[in-house]
Formats: C-alpha cells, structure tokens, sequence
C-alpha cells in the first residue's frame, strides 16, 4: 500500500505543479487569513482543490487535512489521512522566489508512511516510503556525515538562535542559513547539502508530514524540539517544533536547548 501511495502522491504532485507554475510570477490574487496566520493565493486554492478531489477519489477512506480545507476533525476517525500543504511558501512563491513546494503525505495510525516534496521551479522531487530509501528525482539521497558542530551547517530562522533558548544563553557554535519552505528544509537535510535544521515553534503537521519521513529515511533522526517521536493526524494538528539532524548533531542541538535535559 505505501508504495502504490506514493505513486499517486508523485502523480499529483506533478500535477500541482502544472497549475502552480500557471500562477507564478504574474501577480495571482492574494488574501491574508485572520489572526496573522500568513497570505494564501489562487495557486493555493487551485492547487487544494485539485488534490483534495484527485487523492480522495482515488482513496475515498482516507481522511483528509491540508492547510487550505477547513478540519472538520472527521479525519480523525480514519485509519489512513492524506496531510497536505498546498504550497508550503507561500511567501516565496508571491515573492517570485523558486523556494517552494508541494508537500503531500500519507499518514496511517499516526505514523507517515508516504511521503512527496515536488519543488516544481527546481526540478526537484523527493520520495520516500516507510520502508524504502529518500529518493531525489529517483536517486537515494543520505544526510551528511558532518559530526561537529563546529563545523555545521543548519537551517533556521534567526529568532531560533536567540540566547534565551539556549542553555547558559549560547546557541550553537554552527553556520545558519535558511529557506522558506519547512518542507524543502527537511529534503535538503535528507540530501546532505545541510547538516541539520531546527524550529522551535508550534510546526503544522502539513509543513513537515512528508519531509520528515524522507528526512528519516535518508538517516536524520527527526523529533519534536523535546525530543519525543512525531505523531500526526492529532486533533491540534501542530508539533512543539521539530529538530532534524545525524544522530551526534540532533543530540547536540537537544542538549544545548535551555528547556531540554542535557
């Protein structure tokens, strides 16, 4: 079964990004939601209709959350649940910037067991299964063999390394940098190209449902910020943040948080 799901996720994908591309760069209709959650496009709402109708005729018992379909918590009751980020960067993709993805997964009895990251401008699609290798464009993928911290590169936003998260007021001693999409973060993790990234907010499962299995599956340990497994389709569908990194980099990043045992 994952495997014949991930064929209709990449399938869909694919899809997704043929009508976002329709959209990008020539100026598409933009809303704000309420209480600051963040702008939404025509390519959003396009992008959620086409996949809500094509995945759930396709698997009519599964449940059903994306960032763009109001949750009606009846996914709750289903054995298997579709999480979907329409676009993830939304802010990218208004800003004419080619960070953004697609991001589709399937989640069974909480644990993702399919997982696509199609960033459609970078010719980039990334796959996994819970047993089978990451996979970029087809190819395995495995994170880095970085051990130091020192020597890191990590992906996060600048708030993330204020001193008052950090034990003795001292983030880590690594290189930052950053992307607009949690998902693609997650891949590039997966890929190697960076070391390890880390947020320390409340993270929507559609933002990291399917980067983290591939994340996994290419070798990163993947938790919450407190260490804990992730598990998705939960009623407040939000993880306390999220550390992805090689096993010696995810205990460093754990330990040094001042709200985390060392």
């Amino acid at each position: 079964m994952p495997a014949r799901d991930l064929e209709l996720l990449v399938e869909a994908a694919t899809e997704a990004g043929r009508i976002a591309r329709g959209y990008f760069q020539r100026d598409p209709g933009i809303w704000h939601k309420p209480e600051g959650a963040g702008p939404v496009t025509e390519a959003d709402i396009e992008v959620d209709g086409m996949l809500k109708s094509r995945l759930m005729a396709a698997r009519p018992g599964y449940g059903w959350l994306s960032e763009e379909t109001p949750d009606d918590q009846s996914r709750l009751q289903a054995e298997r649940v579709f999480i979907v980020d329409p676009i993830d960067g939304t802010r990218a993709f208004i800003a004419g910037e080619k960070g953004w993805a697609h991001s589709l997964a399937v989640a069974e009895n909480g644990r993702i067991t399919a997982g696509v990251v199609h960033l459609p401008m970078l010719n980039a699609t990334y796959a996994a299964t819970q047993d089978g290798p990451a996979l970029l464009n087809g190819q395995p993928i495995h994170v880095s063999a970085q051990h130091e911290m020192s020597r890191a590169t990590v992906l996060a936003t600048r708030a993330n390394f204020d001193p008052g998260h950090w034990r003795g007021g001292t983030p880590p001693a690594c290189t930052r940098k950053f992307r607009p999409s949690l998902a693609w973060r997650l891949c590039l993790v997966a890929e190697g190209r960076f070391d390890a990234m880390l947020t320390l907010r409340p993270t929507w499962e559609w933002d990291i449902a399917a980067g983290s299995l591939i994340a996994e599956r290419a070798g990163a340990r993947v938790t919450d910020r407190f260490g804990a497994p992730l598990r998705f389709n939960a009623r407040d569908p939000r993880a306390p943040g999220l550390i992805a990194a090689p096993a010696p980099l995810w205990s460093s990043l754990h330990n040094g948080l001042a709200d985390n045992p060392g």
